[in-house]
């Protein structure tokens, strides 16, 4: 039985790929960070299969904390370990440079350095979560893995930081490790504070009249959005090869956030130029403007190519959202919230 080692486990990537490990058989140990609430729900469900369950392992951890992923990486001597775990908002990274830059950089250096020190090289394989937002001003259209970086924030600074470090412990110690420059992926669930799923979530409480309206910042901005679930499935294809390399996971296809907004609502049967107002608090000191990922590479060397495209996922996301809302919506109808 492999066993996997995964970062962020309790986010969306992270969820989705130990749903997909443990599918696999995998043995699954998560890294959480101690909280005085609960902040396990993405992976509870794993708890009601109890074949599953008992295949996964959580441990207290942090990527400050290098003593701890050293005593972690010993005690669980993981074939695979995939670094999820991040502060990922790009717009919240202006706010806190310091402490993304520790988590998300620094971290990449700790773990690396810590499969280094306990003896895992030749039989640990890791993936590095890199960020289409490395290339930020973009200086192609569309973006490739040999597309140079131009980072626009505290966030993709630290990323490139850790994308460039793993293909240096790649090539300094033979490390098998490779980076998968993800592009946007959203799904239900992704965090309510991120622009999709705050669209989404948003739309959706209106339509049940539990909201009346909704604030965003720059409409313009464009993005390449997939499916998440289909992505991790790319974080595990990318360590099952011989060799390890880079690649970039996108659909190649870029919508605006308007477009988003537009779908969302009119999907709903709603004009969305009646709700929605823009906010300059959620403007970026430095945007990024566009971004579309070519994923040749990874359809011509892995066989992958995603299946669900911009229509479809902002439907799978609203059907998810607007169950919640009409359960929101019994709630208050009940007189219980």
């Amino acid at each position: 039985m492999k066993k996997a080692l995964i970062t962020g486990i309790t986010g969306q990537d992270g969820s989705y790929l130990a749903d997909l490990l443990l599918e696999k058989g995998y043995e699954v140990h998560g890294i959480i960070r101690r909280s005085s609430s609960f902040n396990t729900g993405r992976i509870e469900h794993l708890y009601d299969n109890k074949e599953l369950g008992e295949r996964l392992h959580l441990h207290f951890g942090d990527l400050t904390d290098a003593a701890c992923l050293n005593q972690l990486l010993t005690q669980i001597q993981p074939d695979e370990i995939y670094n999820l775990g991040a502060q990922s908002h790009v717009r919240v990274s202006f706010d806190i440079p310091q402490s993304t830059g520790d988590i998300v950089g620094l971290g990449t250096l700790r773990l690396l350095d810590a499969i280094k020190q306990t003896g895992l090289i030749e039989k640990t394989r890791y993936y590095q979560a890199s960020s289409s937002e490395m290339y930020g001003k973009v200086q192609a259209v569309p973006q490739v893995e040999t597309t140079p970086f131009y980072p626009r924030s505290p966030y993709a600074c630290a990323k490139v930081y850790g994308h460039w470090l793993t293909v240096n412990y790649r090539e300094s110690y033979g490390m098998h490790a490779s980076c998968g420059i993800l592009f946007n992926h959203e799904s239900p669930r992704r965090g309510e504070t991120f622009v999709t799923r705050k669209i989404t979530r948003a739309a959706t409480r209106i339509k049940m009249g539990l909201q009346s309206d909704l604030h965003l910042g720059n409409l313009e901005a464009k993005r390449d959005w997939g499916y998440a679930k289909e992505y991790v499935y790319m974080m595990w294809l990318m360590l099952q090869q011989d060799k390890p390399d880079d690649y970039v996971v996108a659909t190649n296809e870029t919508h605006s956030v308007a477009e988003f907004v537009e779908e969302t609502f009119s999907a709903l049967d709603l004009d969305w130029r009646k709700y929605v107002k823009y906010d300059s608090r959620y403007d970026r000191p430095a945007e990024v403007d566009l971004l579309i990922g070519d994923p040749s590479k990874a359809r011509n060397v892995l066989g992958w190519e995603p299946k669900v495209r911009f229509k479809e996922l902002c439907g799978i996301m609203v059907d998810a959202d607007l169950k919640l809302a009409k359960h929101e919506r019994s709630l208050v109808n009940a007189g219980l919230v």
